[in-house]
């Protein structure tokens, strides 16, 4: 969710997957009235230090805007396997820009947030302020680049799976969820919490920075700007508290954090991380990382719900964003870009099922409810069970298979073509 109007008022290939000309996005078109999506192979890639692999897929797709037909997608990703050479270390991040570089924005910060942390040689024996100091240089880069930032930016959500761990790190509003299998049960359980106004701690955080904390009603008179009270995103999704300076109607950010946008930086949109950190075990199945196009309409429950539905990823792709399509539609008269990445954990049988914590790391200025453990402590197991470093880094493979058309969970594609993605197509 950005901002009051739209998302805001106002490759390197090596080793990585980023969504540069080699990644096409998917295509809206029909063929014999069922939505054909890019064509894209399961990608695989092992843990060796704790024997299990990764299988995982991704999907992005520009939003359908009927009052500017040609804009483009400001959403990107980046996968980068065997972060510093290391074949225990897999980056997985998704990028959602906005304002008028907002793609400019988005792709920026792919490029040079996992350089940096690549380049780190602190990422293991403290991984928190490594994230931290990643995110902050990346953020000085892109407002001293050429790309003007004052009323364009991007959040960021990354998961870098380290051995048996993930670590998480979030600036903005997109979220990462992992999978927990509880007896008969698969739970969404949230790795990330999505910064907005909505949240109590960044709602006062940004006060004493100087941001007025109003809805689009409130700042048009329409409601009584003396109610500090706004409900929950589930209620109050379609008219969100947000940011503005304290004479004037910008710049309207319904995020508390974000990389770039200079404008807001003085009203407390910082671009320092929340970093949580989980350890796996047998039981968790698999994680998402995704845009909040995804997440507006979309629980995160409902999102675990349907990648269980789903063996493939690439299928589970399709059906959540033709879901998010549909769902967007219902409700207004466009979408927003919609970006997934969904990795699935095979083989994960050797991990602690006593260790099932996560355990959260809030890392930046004016966090509040912080609870900080030292990063040293936090990885001194993992840098035992992920330093067998390679001295390559593997480049990940760009085949693509057919052609998929989204099919029904646990059916074939010829069985039963997915009925979400049809309806939401007829509505275009």
């Amino acid at each position: 969710m950005g901002c009051a109007h739209g998302k805001f008022c106002g490759h390197r290939p090596q080793s990585s997957d980023c969504d540069s000309g080699e990644f096409q996005e998917v295509s809206q078109f029909s063929v014999h009235g069922k939505h054909i999506l890019t064509e894209r192979s399961i990608e695989r890639v092992p843990v060796p230090s704790q024997n299990f692999r990764l299988e995982y897929s991704v999907l992005t797709q520009r939003g359908y805007y009927p009052d500017s037909p040609d804009k483009e997608n400001q959403d990107s990703f980046c996968i980068r396997t065997q972060v510093q050479g290391n074949p225990n270390l897999h980056f997985f991040g998704v990028f959602d820009g906005h304002g008028q570089f907002g793609a400019q924005c988005s792709n920026f910060v792919r490029d040079r947030l996992v350089d940096i942390l690549a380049d780190d040689p602190a990422l293991l024996d403290d991984p928190v302020n490594a994230y931290s100091s990643a995110f902050v240089r990346t953020n000085h880069e892109l407002h001293e680049s050429e790309i003007d930032d004052t009323m364009s930016g991007t959040t960021a959500i990354t998961v870098l799976v380290a051995g048996d761990k993930l670590l998480v790190a979030n600036v903005g509003d997109s979220r990462a969820v992992i999978a927990l299998k509880v007896g008969n049960r698969v739970l969404a359980e949230d790795l990330s919490s999505d910064q907005t106004p909505f949240r109590r701690d960044e709602c006062e955080r940004v006060k004493l920075c100087g941001a007025r904390v109003l809805s689009v009603d409130q700042v048009e008179g329409l409601k009584d700007p003396d109610i500090q009270t706004w409900g929950d995103e589930e209620s109050e999704g379609s008219d969100p508290p947000r940011l503005w300076v304290q004479n004037g109607m910008y710049p309207g950010t319904a995020f508390t954090r974000s990389v770039g946008d200079s404008t807001a930086e003085r009203i407390g949109v910082i671009a320092d991380p929340e970093v949580s950190m989980v350890r796996l075990t047998p039981d968790h199945l698999f994680f998402v990382v995704a845009s909040d196009g995804v997440f507006e309409f979309l629980s995160s429950q409902a999102v675990v719900n349907m990648v269980a539905s789903y063996p493939d990823p690439r299928d589970a792709c399709a059906a959540i964003a033709g879901e998010s399509y549909k769902l967007w539609l219902e409700h207004e008269n466009r979408t927003d870009d919609i970006t997934i990445i969904i990795v699935h954990f095979k083989d994960l049988c050797n991990a602690d099922a006593n260790a099932a914590r996560t355990a959260s790391l809030r890392t930046g200025r004016g966090s509040s409810n912080s609870s900080f453990m030292t990063a040293s402590e936090m990885y001194r197991s993992m840098r035992s069970e992920i330093s067998d470093f390679d001295t390559y880094q593997r480049t990940v493979s760009n085949n693509r298979s057919p052609a998929i058309i989204a099919p029904s969970p646990l059916q074939s594609p010829e069985l039963e073509t997915c009925e979400l993605t049809n309806r939401w197509l007829k509505k275009i």
